[in-house]
């Protein structure tokens, strides 16, 4: 039978984690790894197998459970909006008047007509106001009147 130092279990361990990691990019195995680089530092300590694998266990689970929320704020707070998304609070102008009551209205951004109605029920917004993209549902833009100082 062959007998493979913990050492090089632990190091080989480390590399399987970081390459899930990189193929999936899911922060997930990244903190397994962290938990075995550190088993795997222990080994050069005299640490038993028990407490290798304590440390492996208990650290990885710590780093999982304290660091990915804070970590993944980050990665997801660099993210661009695509597609519809990236319409939300952007100005359009209005090229058919905005009225809810009659189910009528639609408004012209990046080339491209859209139906709209108000966010406030009872408004009603003239042709060639602009108006503030505020949410969408299905595919209708929610739009608000920006009032324009005078």
């Amino acid at each position: 039978m062959l007998f493979l130092d913990p050492a090089i279990i632990w190091l080989l361990l480390v590399i399987v984690l970081l390459a899930i990691e990189i193929a999936t990019v899911n922060l997930t195995t990244i903190w397994f790894a962290g938990g075995a680089i550190v088993a795997f530092i222990s080994t050069f300590y005299g640490a038993s197998a028990t407490v290798q694998r304590t440390i492996f266990v208990g650290l990885s689970l710590l780093l999982l459970v304290v660091t990915r929320p804070i970590a993944l704020k980050y990665v997801r707070n660099g993210k661009t909006k695509t597609n519809a998304d990236s319409l939300i609070g952007r100005i359009a102008i209005v090229s058919k008047e905005i009225d809810n009551l009659s189910q009528s209205g639609e408004v012209m951004i990046a080339d491209i007509s859209w139906t709209a109605r108000s966010l406030k029920e009872t408004s009603v917004i003239a042709v060639g106001s602009k108006v503030k993209i505020c949410a969408i549902e299905g595919v209708k833009l929610i739009v608000e009147e920006i009032k324009e100082e005078g």
